[in-house]
């Protein structure tokens, strides 16, 4: 596995963090104030840190840290979570989410957001306001009780190695500034592994951020420091001996070696009862470590020749420092192949660890689609093999037809298990949502709260790349044009914060994803007349509330009064209508006006494969999706009713529904076929109206694998795509809804006749 490999490993566990701090924010904006999903939180910022450290990606890294200490003062209880709060940190998230973006494919960042946000964040974790933080970083307070002090004491290497001790500490402290803290002492034993260093972290900064549980001494072991000649980059060579004297807990000092815990050996006992009269021992202070520590400032030239530490010497402080803690970027470079698959790999183990989650194994995707192609070529293969069965055996009883009944229900298993491989939630698509719907929001001054419901919901990977698009067309125009402002909704009696919900569940074989918000709803009489206006529809047309809604839909269509980065362009709701049927799905909407609109759209859950209705239409074979089907008849004369030159009706239990010839509608034949001699499948197309699709014959019913006819040959108006029959012949899969539009008068605007594709 060479780095590249590892990278990209890093990025898709990025991906997951993200996933994973957004929905703890969602969630502690919510109300929730479990303990574990702040740690959640905090470990996602953590590893994605420490893994960008390993690579080098600087401003990933200084982002982090900061958002990472900001979090670290919630979970220590120092910060309260409040909305405010919370909102810094959800633009925190999607800036952390932009590095990770830019770290991974070269593009940049708004520096200016990120810089804002940082010091937000730095004046949240000392005790600002977010109000206040967004400007000018918060002038320091008057001079506080000191903080705990770290001393170390670096013993010389045995060898004339060179290396020379240097005056070493945390965060500045001196000894006169000590004070005197009651509780326990604890004795640590802290022995890093090389695995530690390569991913990121560091012994300096664990040991800084275990001082500040409080006073403490250090003892650094250098004996297996060897020669610079003889020096490994990749290794470790120091351990420290810790005494500290704290009123927190024995888990609290094991959360600071949280993260390396599986990379370093750990050991943590209690000395003794402290009272707060007793001092612990302090050893001479010979190495200076404020130089690690990003928020202390350096010492200019004077205060170095005080403290009898020359400018050569703080040089080979940072020299040995740096050796310390592995951050030599050209050293690894040269040698962390092998230390980065292993770092990589425990990476995953912890992680899979830490979530409690099954075994699982990353696979690129063009294996999996190569599998599924493999598996439908099995599929046809079986069914071209059955079929010549069932012609030479009249009797259908023989062993090797039994045998193929077996291997047809095999194959039919192989398939539905390689498809679930595919299947995912669509849980990444609806948090990415909750970022459209915040920046929208602060765009246009409006208070939206996006609710989700259904994330869990397993829908095929391609189907959840496809919709991020048209969702994310229908989510700006829900919080531009559906959600009224704060002002006008206390007026109407409303909260002066909009709700936008986003479910997904499925339903009949299919996914159904609604969109619905609380807003004012479709004004009707303002549609109607922006139709007009842009000569969509005729000034006299006599249109019912659903095809006023339904013209919104329209290419070229805009309630926008003026041009914004938003809306107003009449570019939309036609491409989001265009995006669904082109899977194969359908859209329709409902709105109360006062209360609201909801929109919901059908998904197929896969653009694989497809259970459906073999039928003939004038000599060709069609097939007609069996979702779409709500019914099969024979009709009978008395059943069927004219209606106009051209229309007919058929009469089902009591109500009528218009008949449509498919292949007069495809141009199969110049004139409609006699009713009584066909079937009827009666059928429910976009809009929810139901037709019934007259064909002659029906063969039967069957999974059919979907071969994308656009890809293959060239786009044919009302068919969705093609499949292989056992027989090996080529059928065209039906596009009811293309149909049924063509049965209203709707053009298909057809680009040659199917005559010649049968």
């Amino acid at each position: 596995m060479d780095m590249n490999e590892i990278k990209e490993i890093f990025f898709q566990e990025c991906e997951e963090q993200l996933a994973e701090l957004e929905s703890g924010l969602l969630k502690l904006n919510d109300g929730d104030r479990d303990p574990e999903t702040v740690n959640a939180v905090f470990r996602a910022v953590h590893s994605i840190k420490g893994g960008a450290g390993a690579f080098g990606l600087d401003d990933l890294v200084s982002f982090a840290h900061v958002f990472e200490t900001t979090l670290d003062c919630v979970r220590s209880n120092k910060l309260e979570p409040t909305q405010d709060v919370l909102k810094v940190m959800l633009k925190s998230a999607d800036v952390l989410a932009d590095l990770v973006s830019a770290s991974r494919d070269g593009g940049g960042v708004d520096e200016s957001r990120s810089r804002s946000l940082v010091k937000e964040l730095e004046a949240l974790a000392h005790g600002g306001s977010p109000s206040s933080s967004g400007h000018d970083a918060p002038k320091p307070a008057a001079k506080a009780a000191p903080a705990p002090v770290a001393k170390v004491d670096l013993p010389k290497p045995s060898d004339d190695s060179g290396f020379q001790p240097v005056p070493f500490s945390f965060d500045g402290f001196g000894e006169d500034d000590e004070p005197a803290i009651e509780g326990s002492v604890y004795e640590v034993s802290f022995k890093p592994r090389r695995e530690l260093y390569s991913k990121g972290n560091e012994a300096a900064l664990l040991l800084r951020d275990l001082s500040r549980l409080g006073e403490m001494s250090i003892n650094c072991d250098a004996d297996d420091l060897p020669t610079l000649d003889k020096m490994d980059p990749e290794a470790s060579y120091f351990s420290w001996k810790i005494s500290i004297r704290t009123t927190r807990s024995e888990d609290d000092i094991r959360a600071v070696f949280e993260f390396a815990e599986w990379d370093c050996d750990l050991e943590v006992k209690l000395a003794e009862e402290a009272s707060s009269n007793e001092e612990l021992p302090m050893v001479p202070v010979p190495f200076d470590l404020s130089i690690l520590d990003d928020s202390a400032g350096g010492e200019d030239e004077e205060k170095a020749a005080e403290r009898g530490v020359s400018e050569e010497t703080v040089a080979a402080a940072l020299s040995a420092a740096e050796t310390a803690s592995n951050v030599s970027r050209t050293a690894r470079a040269a040698e962390r192949k092998e230390s980065a698959a292993a770092a990589a790999a425990a990476q995953n183990n912890a992680a899979a660890a830490a979530a409690g989650a099954g075994q699982t194994i990353r696979v690129d995707l063009d294996r999996v689609d190569r599998l599924i192609n493999l598996v439908g070529e099995l599929v046809i293969n079986q069914a071209m093999l059955s079929q010549s069965v069932v012609e030479n055996d009249a009797t259908g009883t023989s062993a090797v037809n039994m045998g193929l009944e077996e291997l047809q229900q095999l194959t039919r298993e192989i398939q539905d298990s390689v498809m679930a491989i595919r299947a995912q939630p669509v849980k990444p698509v609806f948090q990415r949502m909750s970022r459209i719907v915040r920046e929208v929001a602060d765009m246009v001054g409006k208070s939206i709260r996006l609710v989700t419901e259904g994330e869990n919901t397993e829908v095929d990977k391609t189907v959840i790349d496809k919709i991020a698009e048209p969702l994310t067309h229908m989510i700006r125009n829900a919080v531009d044009h559906g959600i009224e402002s704060p002002e006008k909704r206390e007026a109407a009696g409303k909260d002066p914060e909009g709700t936008i919900k986003l479910t997904a569940k499925h339903r009949s074989g299919r996914i159904l994803i609604e969109l619905a918000d609380d807003g004012a709803g479709i004004n009707r009489e303002r549609v109607r007349q922006k139709a007009i206006d842009n000569d969509i529809i005729a000034a006299d047309a006599n249109l019912s509330d659903d095809e006023i809604d339904n013209l919104i839909f329209m290419a070229g269509f805009s309630t926008a009064d003026k041009i914004s980065d938003i809306s107003g362009r009449g570019v939309g709701m036609d491409v989001v209508k265009r995006s669904i049927q082109a899977l194969g799905g359908r859209i329709s909407i409902s709105s109360r006006p006062g209360y609201g609109s909801t929109f919901t759209m059908s998904l197929p859950l896969t653009l694989a494969v497809l259970d459906g209705m073999v039928v003939t239409v004038a000599g060709q074979t069609l097939v007609v999706p069996l979702t779409a089907i709500v019914e099969t008849l024979q009709p009978e004369a008395a059943a069927i009713h004219s209606f106009g030159a051209n229309q007919r009706l058929i009469s089902i239990r009591n109500s009528f529904c218009p008949l449509v010839d498919v292949g007069r509608v495809l141009n199969y034949r110049a004139t409609q076929a006699n009713p009584v001699e066909g079937v009827a499948l009666l059928v429910e197309s976009e809009g929810g109206g139901q037709r019934a699709l007259m064909v002659d014959a029906i063969q039967g019913q069957r999974q059919v694998v979907i071969k994308s006819l656009e890809a293959n040959y060239t786009h044919v108006p009302g068919i969705a795509a093609a499949t292989i029959l056992g027989d090996g012949r080529v059928a065209l899969i039906l596009d009811v809804d293309a149909v049924v539009a063509a049965s209203r008068g709707q053009s298909m605007k057809p680009e040659m006749s199917l005559a010649a594709t049968g």
